[in-house]
């Protein structure tokens, strides 16, 4: 089948990244939340990120107001299912999942797939409680959406080749890479990744080395583009807690147990960037670590 529409669940930093990508390869797209503000505020960013590609020469001023054009907004769930392809970038809460699927589910066209950009819970399970299974998969981009270059694929045991196929052929038109993963508990890249980040918050909490000193040491004797505290205050630190408890749980290791400290800042409200204080405090004019 060919995908012309596509539905975007959820628009934060996540849903309208996915919008931008979508749209300016040539997609309808149709983004939804349950905020007004919220979805004010996507069309906001996706605007000014798209500027600043058109400055840098990367598009032209067509290419983006032709893509703006394309992207639709709506608060009503019912209307995503009258598009061709649906690509959930809600909360990383498997309830809220499900509970988005059942309620758009009537309001499917026969041939619509469904898709999460789920980075660590099962497609199987996400997709048993839809109608259809086998046009189920995994949709997994990284962050920032605009920037990075790879999409996770991810089957569930039911997911077709057929849908697969589709799939990958909206991930090639973006110009992004697909990597195929198997449904097994946060998939390729956060499998590895996490336990990273989680390895270097137990680093800090046993006080083997400073928030600065770790950082520092991954970037210059790793040569990573971000340390590991830096990165998971970017992610999110209630994201990578969310995900180290998937790894624990789905695969009874202890080597993926959650470190407390990460656990503590999480209960604190400090979940990084985005309220302002994690392992870094980000309120002055520098990022100042906070232990």
């Amino acid at each position: 089948m060919e995908i012309q529409s596509i539905g975007v669940i959820g628009a934060g930093q996540m849903g309208n990244g996915i919008a931008h990508v979508l749209a300016l390869a040539g997609y309808e797209v149709l983004l939804n939340d349950v905020s007004q503000d919220a979805l004010n505020n996507a069309v906001t960013i996706i605007e000014g990120n798209m500027a600043r590609q058109a400055s840098r020469g990367k598009i032209s001023d067509d290419d983006m107001q032709a893509a703006l054009e394309r992207i639709a907004t709506t608060l009503e769930l019912p209307r995503i299912g009258q598009t061709d392809l649906v690509i959930e970038a809600a909360t990383e809460r498997e309830t809220i999942k499900q509970a988005i699927f059942e309620d758009l589910q009537p309001h499917l066209l026969p041939h619509t797939i469904l898709t999460s950009n789920t980075s660590s819970i099962s497609i199987t399970r996400l997709a048993s409680r839809t109608d259809r299974p086998e046009r189920f998969m995994g949709f997994h981009f990284m962050n920032p959406v605009p920037v990075m270059q790879l999409v996770e694929l991810i089957r569930g045991i039911a997911t077709d080749e057929e849908t697969f196929s589709a799939c990958k052929v909206v991930v090639d038109r973006l110009g992004k890479t697909a990597a195929s993963a198997e449904d097994f508990p946060a998939f390729i890249v956060n499998r590895i990744l996490m336990p990273m980040i989680n390895e270097a918050v137990y680093t800090l909490y046993e006080g083997v080395g400073s928030v600065q000193s770790i950082d520092q040491s991954m970037k210059l004797g790793a040569n990573h583009p971000m340390g590991p505290l830096e990165l998971a205050d970017f992610i999110g630190l209630d994201t990578c807690l969310a995900i180290m408890n998937v790894l624990h749980d789905g695969l009874a290791d202890t080597k993926y147990r959650p470190c407390p400290l990460l656990t503590k800042y999480v209960e604190a409200g400090w979940l990084g960037r985005k309220t302002e204080r994690g392992f870094y405090d980000y309120r002055g004019e520098i990022p100042v670590p906070t232990r």
